[in-house]
C-alpha cells in the first residue's frame, strides 16, 4: 500500500505555464511541444498553403483548436479524471477559438470579392423564380362554385306568370271585338285627340315650372308679405282636387259674366274657352306642386355656394339663376319628371270641360259605334305607349345630372335588357 501511494505521479502543471520551480530562465525557455501539438504541426504541414495568408489562418484556425484539445487529452495522465481533462481542454479551446473569431471574420470579409452575393449554407434549397414551382409543389385543385339555388325567386316568377295568363285569358275569353281595337288604334280622331293631349299637358307642365320656381323663391324670401302669398297660393291649390278646380273655372261665367281689366272686356263664356279652362286648371295646380319641388331643390343646396357668390360681387338674381338653380337640378328633375307622366294622365280629366283631348275622342267614337270598351281599350293603349316614351327619356335626363354625384352611372334600359337575357340564358345552361 505504501509502495503504491509513493508511486503515484505528481500533477503536472498544465501545457504552456512553466513549474512554479523553475527560474526566469527557463521560464524565459519555451517549453517543448507535447505529442498532440506535434501531430497538429505535422497534419498542417501536409495541407497545401493557402493562397493568401488571410484565407490560411482562416481555415488553419479550426485545425489548431481541435489539435490542441487532442494534445492535451493525449498529454493528460492516466490517474487524472476524465471530467478535469475535459473541463480544461474545451476551456482553452473555446477561449482559442472566441480570440480570433474578430480575426477570422476580418479576414473573411477582405477576401470576399466587392459586390458578390453571400454564400448560402450548405443544405439550403435553391429558391425558386417568381415564375417557377418547386418540385415538392403542386397546383391547387380548381374550387368548382356551386350557385345558390334561390326557390324563393323560382315561385314568385312562377305566381307572377301564372296570373298574368289567368288575365290575359280572361280578356281572350272576353266579349271584345279586337277587331275593332286594330280598326280604331289609328283612326284621325283619336290621333287629333292625342295632339290635343299632349299639346295641354307641355303647356301645362311648362306654367307649372314657371310659377313653381316664383314661388318658391317667394316662399324662401325673406319678405314676409311674398312669402305669405306663396304659402296661400300653394296650400289653396294643394289642398283642392284638380277636378273641381276645373269645374269652378268652367262655371266662373256664373258668377262673372263680364269679365273686365280695365285694359281688356269680355263675356266670361268667350274668354273660359274648354281649352282655357284646361289650361289654367291643369297649371295653376301643377305650379303648386312644383312649387314645393323647387324649393327642396334650393334647399339641398349647400348655403356656402350663395356665400361664395356673393363674395365675389354676385347680386341674388344672378347668383339663384347661375349658381343655385343649377346645382338644384339633380334634385328637382326626378320628381319633375314624375310629375310630368301624372300630369299626362290627369289631362284625362279635362273631357268633363268638353276638351277634346284623348279620352273625350274615344268616348265620341264609342258613343256612336256602340263600342264604348274597345274605344277605352285605345285610349289605354295610346296613354301606355306616352307615359312608356316619357318614362325613357326621363331616365336619360336624370341619368345626365347624377354624373357629378355617381361615380358610377345606372345601366341604361338596354343595358338592362341586355343582362337580364344573359341571366336567364346563364340559368337554363
Amino acid at each position: 500500500m505504501t509502495d503504491k501511494f509513493d508511486k503515484a505521479p505528481a500533477e503536472e502543471p498544465p501545457a504552456g505555464d512553466p513549474p512554479a520551480d523553475a527560474s526566469p530562465a527557463e521560464a524565459a525557455t519555451p517549453a517543448e511541444p507535447t505529442a498532440g501539438e506535434a501531430a497538429a504541426g505535422e497534419a498542417t504541414a501536409d495541407k497545401p498553403a493557402p493562397a493568401e495568408g488571410a484565407a490560411s489562418e482562416d481555415a488553419a484556425a479550426p485545425a489548431d483548436a481541435a489539435a490542441a484539445s487532442e494534445g492535451a487529452a493525449a498529454a493528460a495522465p492516466e490517474g487524472e479524471p476524465e471530467g478535469e481533462s475535459k473541463g480544461e481542454s474545451g476551456g482553452k479551446s473555446t477561449g482559442e477559438s472566441e480570440e480570433a473569431r474578430p480575426a477570422r471574420a476580418a479576414a473573411k470579409t477582405a477576401a470576399e470579392p466587392a459586390g458578390a452575393a453571400p454564400a448560402k449554407p450548405a443544405g439550403v434549397a435553391k429558391e425558386a423564380g417568381p415564375g417557377s414551382l418547386a418540385k415538392s409543389d403542386t397546383l391547387p385543385e380548381q374550387i368548382k362554385a356551386i350557385p345558390v339555388r334561390h326557390w324563393g325567386r323560382w315561385v314568385s316568377g312562377v305566381i307572377v306568370v301564372a296570373l298574368l295568363a289567368t288575365l290575359v285569358s280572361a280578356f281572350a275569353q272576353g266579349d271584345l271585338r279586337w277587331a275593332t281595337v286594330g280598326e280604331f288604334i289609328f283612326d284621325e280622331r283619336i290621333l287629333i285627340g292625342l295632339g290635343n293631349t299632349l299639346l295641354i299637358s307641355v303647356l301645362s307642365m311648362a306654367i307649372g315650372l314657371v310659377l313653381g320656381v316664383v314661388f318658391a323663391v317667394m316662399r324662401l324670401s325673406k319678405n314676409p308679405v311674398t312669402g305669405a302669398v306663396a304659402w296661400l297660393y300653394i296650400w289653396f291649390f294643394r289642398g283642392t282636387p284638380v277636378f273641381v278646380q276645373l269645374l269652378v273655372w268652367f262655371n266662373l261665367a256664373l258668377i262673372f259674366p263680364i269679365l273686365n281689366l280695365g285694359f281688356y272686356k269680355d263675356e266670361m263664356v268667350d274668354v273660359m274657352t274648354p281649352f282655357m279652362v284646361a289650361l289654367l286648371g291643369l297649371g295653376l295646380n301643377e305650379g303648386a306642386y312644383m312649387a314645393e319641388i323647387v324649393r327642396a331643390g334650393i334647399q339641398s343646396v349647400d348655403e356656402g355656394q350663395t356665400e361664395a357668390a356673393h363674395a365675389l360681387g354676385m347680386k341674388n338674381g344672378r347668383t339663384m339663376r347661375r349658381i343655385v338653380l343649377p346645382q338644384a337640378m339633380r334634385v328637382i328633375v326626378p320628381p319633375t319628371g314624375n310629375e310630368f307622366i301624372n300630369l299626362l294622365k290627369t289631362s284625362s280629366l279635362v273631357s268633363a270641360v268638353q276638351y277634346t283631348e284623348l279620352l273625350r275622342a274615344a268616348q265620341n267614337i264609342g258613343s256612336t259605334s256602340f263600342a264604348i270598351m274597345e274605344m277605352l281599350i285605345v285610349a289605354s293603349v295610346w296613354y301606355l305607349a306616352l307615359t312608356s316614351v316619357f318614362s325613357v327619356g326621363q331616365y336619360y335626363v336624370e341619368r345626365h345630372y347624377a354624373r357629378g354625384s355617381l361615380r358610377t352611372l345606372p345601366p341604361t334600359p338596354w343595358q338592362k335588357v341586355k343582362a337580364n337575357v344573359l341571366s336567364l340564358s346563364n340559368l337554363w345552361r
